[in-house]
């Protein structure tokens, strides 16, 4: 059996799109592969245990710098995982640069003949001031990298690096699943669906969930309101964040928007169900793709978004197909694109089931594993 190494910044139970991704991966590929996952634990304590026959090593970290953990024991986790383990193939999520420094160290001192992947998941976005640092470490992964992942065709078009190399390099496109949680739907999410749906009786549900924070563009949503019909719209925004008191004190002027906090995943499901429309209102690279996006697509949810040069979320909600999408920050727009899913019911009605074929056909588990598994598979060959 091939081995398979992976490289990521952080591994479930901690929370994130990346590596939620990353576990997915691993998971779809227990009969096909012996598996390592290295990633970084989230206190100063590294910690070794199996996972669903595969195994994982959480290397302490004693400080966080620009998002980037740092480990005393990282670089001899390193050196055993290329020096022991003998991997076969490297899977190694970008951007992680404290961790690609010892990978690539190692791979040269033990002349490791891995199949190297590159898993392309964003630009280093909020940390742009320091990116210029990364330029040469970031140009020899790509130099080396047998393969490159991106979770969509738009990071072939508009990121800093990957277009200078359509022609040259293997690119795989795997767009990221929705998770587990979303595709089971019990009967007492469909009750508390139901008394969502009766308490805003009349009102088009506008819902939110995710993180409280800049790139999110709540702003842009509440601002949004001034142009809509208040009596004929509900905003609900879930989630918490370190912008949350700023945005309540922002959205006082408004009584048809409530905060509803941090809900779990069986309360997010009975929203989803009770929600008209989907509202992301993303508005950086930051936002690399959209998980939350693609499972509001599951439920049927037309969404609206904005314009992101660079990002996954124009892939994952396509406009006037899916949904609607608006110039970037634009709220007035933004409320425009409300109205017309509200007014328009053969749009909206075709725009639901346009939803549901999309997520169906792109986002769900089997596609997801089955596209993983081709595309790891090639690299043995």
């Amino acid at each position: 059996m091939f081995k398979l190494l992976h490289v990521t910044k952080r591994f479930p139970p901690y929370i994130g799109g990346i590596e939620t991704n990353c576990k997915n991966i691993a998971d779809g590929l227990v009969n096909d592969f012996e598996q390592l996952v290295v990633a970084f634990n989230d206190k100063n304590e590294t910690v070794e245990e199996e996972i669903n026959c595969y195994k994982v090593i959480r290397a302490s970290v004693y400080k966080v710098v620009a998002s980037q953990p740092l480990s005393h024991d990282y670089k001899k986790i390193m050196k055993k995982a290329i020096e022991e383990f003998k991997p076969d193939i490297i899977h190694f999520d970008y951007p992680n640069p404290y961790a690609a420094h010892y990978m690539l160290k190692y791979m040269k001192k033990y002349k490791c003949q891995a199949k190297f992947q590159l898993y392309w998941h964003m630009d280093i976005v909020k940390q742009w001031y320091i990116e210029p640092l990364f330029k040469r470490q970031i140009k020899k992964l790509i130099k080396i990298a047998d393969q490159i992942v991106v979770t969509s065709p738009n990071y072939l078009k508009d990121t800093s690096y990957l277009p200078d190399y359509v022609d040259s390099k293997t690119f795989e496109i795997i767009p990221s699943r929705i998770g587990d949680e979303r595709m089971v739907i019990t009967d007492e999410e469909k009750a508390k669906s139901k008394q969502i749906r009766e308490k805003y009786a009349g009102k088009t549900i506008v819902f939110f969930f995710g993180r409280h924070v800049k790139y999110k563009g709540l702003t842009y949503l509440i601002e949004s309101d001034k142009y809509l019909d208040q009596e004929k719209v509900q905003i609900i925004i879930a989630g918490k964040g370190p912008l949350t008191e700023e945005l309540q004190e922002q959205a006082k002027e408004f009584k048809n928007i409530e905060f509803v906090g941090r809900l779990s995943d069986e309360d997010i499901n009975s929203y989803l169900m009770a929600c008209d429309i989907f509202a992301f209102p993303s508005i950086t690279r930051n936002e690399a793709y959209g998980i939350s996006l693609a499972e509001a697509l599951y439920f049927g949810k037309p969404a609206v978004t904005f314009t992101i040069p660079g990002s996954g979320v124009n892939f994952v909600n396509l406009d006037g197909v899916t949904g609607l999408e608006a110039p970037n920050s634009d709220a007035e727009a933004l409320a425009k694109n409300i109205n017309i899913l509200m007014e328009d019911k053969e749009l909206y009605k075709k725009f639901s089931a346009n939803c549901k074929e999309r997520a169906t056909t792109y986002f769900v588990k089997d596609v997801y594993d089955k596209k993983t598994k081709d595309v790891y598979l090639k690299l043995t060959k």
